[in-house]
C-alpha cells in the first residue's frame, strides 16, 4: 500500500483525485496540503493547513515517506496578473518539487500541466511558456513524474465559470467533443487518469489529451 501526498485537493481535479485515493485499497494514507479545510473527513486523510506555498519549511516532515504525489494546483489564464500567474504556475511547482525530492526521492509525481506546454520556453503564450518552465524543472529534478497535458476540461460538477471563454466552452462542449480525443476531456476522466498513473504508472512522461484518455481503457 502507498502513502499519498496531494496539493490542490480543494480544486476541480484535485478533489476528484483525492476521492479516488480515499476509496482505493492501494492507498494507505493521504496527506493533503491545503489553504483551507476541505470539509472531507476520512480515516486515511490528514489535512495540513498551510498558507505559504513558496515555503514548506515548517511542514517538511509531511513530505517524508511518500510513495505517490499529486500536484493539482493551477489558476485560470487571465484570472490573475501575469506575475502572480507565473508565481503560481512556476514558483509553486519548483518549491513543491524540491521539498518532495529532498524528503521522498523515490516518489512518483503526477503533475497537472496543460495542452501546449512549451519546453523551449519561447512561446508567446504565457500559459504555454510557464507550464514549460515548470515541466523543465521536473525534468531537472530527476524525479519519476508524469505530466498531464489536458486540452479543454469539461467540468462535470456544476460551478460558476471563471470567465466568458469558459462559459462559452461549456455550452459548446458537445461540439468540441466531435473534434476527437485530443480536444477535450471530462474532469472526472482526468482525475481518474491521474490517480491510475500514480498507482500503475504510464507509458510516457508527457501525456497529451489523447494519452490521458488511453489510460482509462
Amino acid at each position: 500500500m502507498k502513502n499519498a501526498l496531494i496539493t490542490g485537493a480543494t480544486g476541480m481535479i484535485g478533489s476528484i483525485v483525492l476521492d479516488h485515493c480515499l476509496k482505493s485499497e492501494e492507498i494507505a494514507s493521504v496527506t493533503s496540503i491545503v489553504r483551507r479545510k476541505s470539509g472531507v473527513e476520512h480515516p486515511k486523510l490528514k489535512e495540513i493547513i498551510h498558507e505559504d506555498f513558496t515555503d514548506y519549511t515548517s511542514i517538511r516532515d509531511h513530505f517524508r515517506d511518500i510513495d505517490v504525489a499529486f500536484y493539482c494546483i493551477g489558476v485560470y489564464t487571465g484570472a490573475v496578473p501575469d506575475d502572480i500567474f507565473r508565481k503560481i504556475t512556476v514558483d509553486y511547482t519548483v518549491v513543491f518539487t524540491d521539498a518532495l525530492k529532498a524528503e521522498s526521492p523515490g516518489v512518483t509525481l503526477c503533475f497537472l500541466s496543460g495542452a501546449g506546454a512549451d519546453l523551449s520556453e519561447k512561446s508567446r503564450t504565457s500559459f504555454a511558456r510557464y507550464k514549460g518552465m515548470a515541466e523543465n524543472h521536473l525534468l531537472q529534478s530527476g524525479l519519476n513524474f508524469f505530466s498531464f497535458r489536458p486540452a479543454y476540461i469539461y467540468p462535470v460538477e456544476k460551478r460558476k465559470e471563471p470567465n466568458l471563454m469558459y462559459r462559452i466552452s461549456r455550452r459548446l462542449y458537445p461540439l468540441i467533443r466531435l473534434f476527437g480525443n485530443n480536444a477535450s476531456i471530462r474532469s472526472t476522466e482526468l482525475g481518474h487518469a491521474m490517480f491510475l498513473a500514480g498507482i500503475n504508472g504510464a507509458t510516457s512522461t508527457f501525456l497529451e489529451n489523447r494519452d490521458i484518455l488511453e489510460l482509462l481503457k
